[in-house]
């Protein structure tokens, strides 16, 4: 470790080299901010006003550097000790704020929204994030994992392509029970044991940060989708299935049952899709939507347009526009029971712009990049009454409220919900409204 006495200059500081920092305030993104010598670190595994000695794990040249808190000098008194052995320096990626107790997670998601909220849009509100049931762990019901050419599956290690395999002995505590069993019993397909084969002659090291590569290539390593579904259904589904192959599960949400893709896009947390719903609902109070017409956008399965099906009735209309085809067809399904609702697929502002005439209240659950200034815009030329906007993202949420701002819509009410504990992560519900 670098002693006091033997501070290397800031410009100096790379990968390997300890140094002791004050932290500073969380950041967008599971950190805090700390500055050595007046040079950024954005340190993993501390908590603000701590004293810690940070390992640099990156260094860019002239910028920022990254760091994980390997010993605390001086602790949080809220700061406790994490249950999971996988969430450590260099370890699970998954996790990021399991030292701190359950009030505090919140309070540092709703500092990361207000200050998104305000450094983004010019929006002064007071933020609270909400609890939903459960103690913190055993909530998460779908995963994405990878597999390694050791044979090992489980989530990546952090900023990293690396596997951190998990297993009974040492299982992923936020899985809910059965996932973790469930990625040791399933049969590795052949073409599947080929191409983690093929990733490991590639990245031998496994070690190219996930910045510097898409998604999309994940370092060449395959992925599965381990669901365990509302009706009990266990299924497995690795990257690149099509057709059959996929098969369908059954969730429950706001009084009644949706056919899901078992790889596809449903909330998480067991208890998420239906108090999102409820929100949502809320957030459309007091506007006359009877007969009206409306939106859900980046619609999914139809959710949130089941909601909007509901406060329309049966002499209203509801477009939901989806981009995935196979969501787009068990949207069709899933609201057959309502002639008021149209599905259409393809991406979302080519079939926005398509539909003719006003809109009374919109609906939009965008990717975690936002809906974007041009879209806002567009919702705001259609003259909603209410715009209902899900945000899995609190810089999108901030970027698109001072777009929906520069369109004539205020931020009238603003929810915020613990939906993924342990994790930086926060889904808001806002709610827009002419100025």
């Amino acid at each position: 470790m670098i002693t006091p006495t033997d501070r290397p200059p800031a410009d100096d500081l790379a990968p390997g080299l300890e140094v002791e920092v004050e932290v500073g305030p969380v950041a967008h993104g599971g950190h805090c901010v700390a500055r050595y010598d007046g040079r950024v670190i954005f340190v993993r595994l501390a908590l603000p006003g701590e004293r810690v000695i940070v390992k640099i794990t990156e260094a860019r040249k002239g910028s920022f550097c990254r760091g994980e808190a390997i010993r605390v000098l001086r602790a949080d008194p809220r700061r406790v000790d994490a249950p999971c052995g996988h969430f450590r320096p260099d370890g699970c990626g998954g996790c990021d704020f399991q030292h701190a107790e359950p009030g505090l997670q919140r309070e540092l998601k709703a500092f990361v929204v207000a200050e998104q909220l305000r450094r983004l849009a010019g929006v002064d509100r007071d933020v609270t994030v909400e609890p939903l049931p459960g103690d913190g762990f055993g909530w998460r019901t779908r995963v994405r994992w990878a597999l390694d050419a050791a044979g090992r599956i489980g989530p990546r290690r952090v900023r990293s392509h690396r596997v951190e395999g998990v297993n009974a002995a040492a299982p992923c505590l936020i899985a809910v029970p059965g996932l973790t069993e469930l990625a040791g019993s399933i049969d590795i397909p052949t073409g599947v044991r080929k191409a983690v084969t093929s990733a490991a002659t590639a990245q031998p090291d496994g070690r190219t940060p996930r910045a510097r590569r898409s998604r999309s290539t994940a370092g060449g390593l395959p992925e599965v989708t381990l669901t365990a579904a509302g009706d009990g259904t266990l299924a497995a589904v690795w990257t690149g299935s099509t057709g059959s192959t996929v098969p369908t599960v059954t969730e429950r949400a706001a009084g009644r049952e949706f056919s899901v893709a078992a790889d596809g896009f449903w909330q998480v947390h067991l208890a998420a899709a239906d108090t999102l719903s409820r929100a949502v609902s809320e957030a459309l109070g007091g506007v006359e939507l009877v007969g009206g017409r409306a939106w859900d956008l980046y619609g999914g399965v139809g959710l949130f347009a089941e909601i909007l099906c509901r406060a329309v009735g049966a002499d209203g209309s509801v477009v939901l526009v989806e981009t995935d085809p196979a969501a787009c067809a068990l949207a069709q399904t899933n609201l057959a029971r309502h002639p008021q609702a149209t599905v259409r697929q393809g991406r979302v502002d080519a079939v926005i712009g398509e539909i003719d005439g006003p809109v009374d209240a919109v609906v939009l659950d965008p990717p975690r990049t936002g809906a974007g200034q041009a879209m806002c815009a567009e919702i705001a030329t259609r003259t909603p009454a209410v715009v209902v906007y899900v945000a899995c993202d609190p810089a999108a949420l901030g970027r698109d409220t001072a777009a929906l701002a520069a369109s004539g819509y205020r931020l009238d009410t603003l929810r915020a919900f613990d939906a993924f504990p342990q994790t930086h992560h926060v889904e808001c519900v806002a709610r827009f409204v002419p100025a």
